[in-house]
């Protein structure tokens, strides 16, 4: 990660693209805890075996009027308090959803690029 890892963060922008359109490009540098953090209080709360997978869950900034959201949920809830009433929908079928992070044009991680299809 180089200098894009500081203080136990990723200091970089999660693009997410909802049917092709930019949703949102929050930094992951804004997170409240860093991942030593989140594994120390997992690891306090339950048995963490080997392999265990560490998540921080949603990707967000206090400037999220700015540079949108990474959930639905979160936008969803962003505008009923700005508006009174949410006006994005939810993921339908044929919906596609595209996330990925980028440092200098090249793909950090590989994208997550799914479409939503009936089961």
């Amino acid at each position: 990660m180089g200098e894009s890892w500081a203080d136990g963060r990723i200091h970089l922008n999660l693009l997410v693209d909802w049917n092709g359109e930019r949703f949102g490009a929050a930094n992951g540098g804004a997170m409240g805890f860093c991942f030593g953090q989140l594994i120390a209080h997992a690891a306090r709360t339950r048995d963490l075996c080997a392999g265990t997978i560490i998540g921080s869950g949603t990707v967000s900034n206090e400037n999220y009027r700015q540079v949108g959201s990474s959930c639905v949920a979160e936008r969803r809830g962003i505008e009923m308090l700005d508006e009174g009433a949410a006006r994005t929908g939810f993921l339908r079928f044929g919906d596609r959803v595209r996330m990925e992070v980028l440092r200098d044009g090249q793909s950090v991680f590989g994208a997550i690029d799914q479409e939503v299809v009936k089961g």
